[in-house]
């Protein structure tokens, strides 16, 4: 699920239009006999079509409208959704599943040869997907997406219109966690061949989720209904579900708490002590620990200075992740130098020592004092080789503060930095062709293993791997991982990717986040969870529909 919009991280790396979201402060009329619900997603989706999202606001919705081979259970795990059953191979290389009877939101059938249409075009290179890189587990994906081999060559093939049949690169324990997120969802082949990249408009939408797509407002809402030709398990109740923009967090919480918006999947997170102590308001407070980081990339295509290992590694060592952590933030954030979070699947435990930088441990005084050093020894210092940066952020809560702290820490070493904010659907782009020097970015894991985390940092990841990072031993032991079968030999290869990359300072990890969000105590079956996942067809509602909450003081 990727980058937050904070970053909000939706990844969500986000939050929508600089325009103040407009919807009504009462709640929308909701039509006679049907449950509606109004949910407040950060920021506007830059796009709905599931091969190009990017961040986590998009996902929310993405996951309503279709559905995988595999569907999120209502934490956030795999379950099987298009798929009947999963059959894989002794070696773990061959996955055949048997398709339950599905229709698209159209009523057109839908086959094995969606599933197979939608991965030769997602890897197509002019596709520009961002998430391409998730398809290399499939046979020749990653020669397809560089444009070595013909689409056909893709390891998905459709043995009948009940009957897909995946090959993988190499064996993949992950492959149902993969298998739910949007970039494995089907596209509808016959609309995409009928209207081009148009399928995704409005009068051409096609879905196969629980959910159908009926309008979308820019700064205003995206509203779904429930899908009438839906053949899966646990519809829900809601028949109707408006997506409402809410880059000001404030407000929504003042929503939230009166009854205008159900729910709201991001709050302040230094208000948090204050709304628990409230018994008005304690009720709506739902953080969970994330498998987040968030962390600072580095420009080092067009930033000359930050080619320079010993400038990225006295920028990392400067920053006081205890003060933004424990005295800024104050959410249950987790400071730290290590880029994967303790506590993933399929990696060591987490009680073990995990990879980070050789200054970890040292106080920052020594820590300023050795960036101070390591700066004055790649020719930068006072007056002319003062260093001068551009932090850039997104429009998020919690980040102006954060970044004030960091200005603050690389002052104190003789780096200046001005930051900049702007909203989710600019700084992804930004981030994606470059047009940055330092960035906040947090990343979501999209599935449960390190690899999520990881592969970011592949010189053949593409644009999600923001600093340009190459080191063709660290390519090597991710490689080497793919094909261990031995889950503690696995775990030990990617710990030393993982020390290697921090080594190289490709990056400087920040803190691991909590999930935080406000959701009315009328709304049931959501359930907390570290991958933040709450599947809208597992909610109800305990009240009447439209009833506000006593508004706390």
């Amino acid at each position: 699920m990727a980058p937050r919009p904070l970053l909000a991280l939706a990844a969500t790396l986000l939050l929508g239009l600089s325009l103040m979201a407009c919807h009504p402060q009462t709640r929308a009329a909701c039509p006679a006999g049907e449950r509606c619900l109004e949910y407040g997603n950060t920021s506007d989706p830059n796009t709905l079509d599931p091969q190009l999202a990017q961040a986590t606001n998009e996902s929310a919705i993405l996951r309503e409208l279709f559905e995988g081979l595999y569907a999120d259970g209502p934490r956030g795990e795999p379950i099987l959704g298009v798929a009947a059953s999963a059959q894989p191979s002794a070696d773990g290389l061959t996955w055949t599943f048997k398709l339950r009877p599905w229709v698209w939101s159209d009523g057109v059938p839908l086959t094995a040869r969606d599933f197979v249409f939608a991965y030769r075009h997602m890897l197509e290179p002019q596709t520009g997907s961002s998430y391409a890189y998730l398809l290399y587990v499939l046979k020749n994906g990653a020669a397809v997406n560089a444009g070595r081999a013909p689409v056909e060559s893709v390891g998905a093939q459709a043995l009948d219109d009940e009957t897909l049949q995946l090959t993988l690169e190499h064996p993949a324990s992950y492959l149902p966690q993969l298998l739910k997120h949007q970039a494995f969802y089907p596209i509808p082949a016959h609309a995409v061949q009928r209207w081009g990249a148009d399928w995704v408009k409005l009068a051409h939408y096609v879905g196969d989720g629980p959910y159908v797509l009926k309008d979308w407002r820019l700064g205003d809402y995206v509203r779904i209904q429930r899908n009438p030709r839906y053949p899966g398990d646990a519809p829900g109740c809601f028949d109707r579900v408006n997506f409402y923009p809410t880059p000001d967090p404030i407000s929504a919480e003042r929503e939230v708490l009166g009854g205008q918006l159900d729910i709201n999947n991001a709050a302040v997170a230094n208000r948090l002590p204050h709304l628990k102590a409230n018994p008005a308001s304690a009720a709506f407070v739902r953080s969970y620990p994330y498998l987040e980081t968030t962390y600072i990339i580095f420009n080092t295509r067009n930033v000359p200075p930050l080619q320079a290992l010993a400038v990225r590694q006295a920028i990392s060592m400067a920053i006081d992740r205890d003060f933004i952590v424990n005295k800024l933030l104050r959410a249950g954030e987790v400071p730290t130098t290590s880029f994967v979070p303790a506590g993933i699947a399929g990696y060591l435990p987490k009680t073990a020592p995990h990879p980070k930088p050789y200054w970890a441990d040292w106080p920052l005084a020594r820590r300023q004092a050795e960036a101070r050093r390591l700066l004055a020894g790649a020719g930068f210092g006072p007056g002319e080789r003062r260093l001068r940066f551009e932090l850039k952020t997104i429009i998020r809560q919690g980040t102006p503060v954060a970044a004030q702290s960091i200005q603050a820490d690389l002052k104190a070493i003789g780096v200046d930095v001005g930051f900049r904010q702007e909203d989710g659907v600019v700084i992804f782009e930004s981030y994606n062709i470059r047009d940055f020097q330092l960035g906040m970015a947090a990343w979501v894991a999209d599935f449960d293993d390190p690899m999520t985390f990881l592969t970011l940092m592949k010189s053949d990841t593409g644009q999600q791997n923001y600093g340009d990072y190459k080191n063709p031993a660290y390519d090597a032991l991710l490689n080497a991982a793919d094909a261990e079968p031995d889950a503690g030999k696995r775990a030990a290869l990617l710990a030393q990717a993982e020390q290697l990359m921090l080594n190289d300072a490709d990056v400087a990890p920040l803190y691991n986040d909590v999930n935080l969000n406000l959701v009315s105590p009328h709304i049931t079956g959501w359930v907390d969870n570290d991958a933040d996942v709450h599947p809208i067809r597992y909610m109800c509602r305990n009240d009447a529909p439209g009833a506000a909450i006593e508004k706390p003081s």
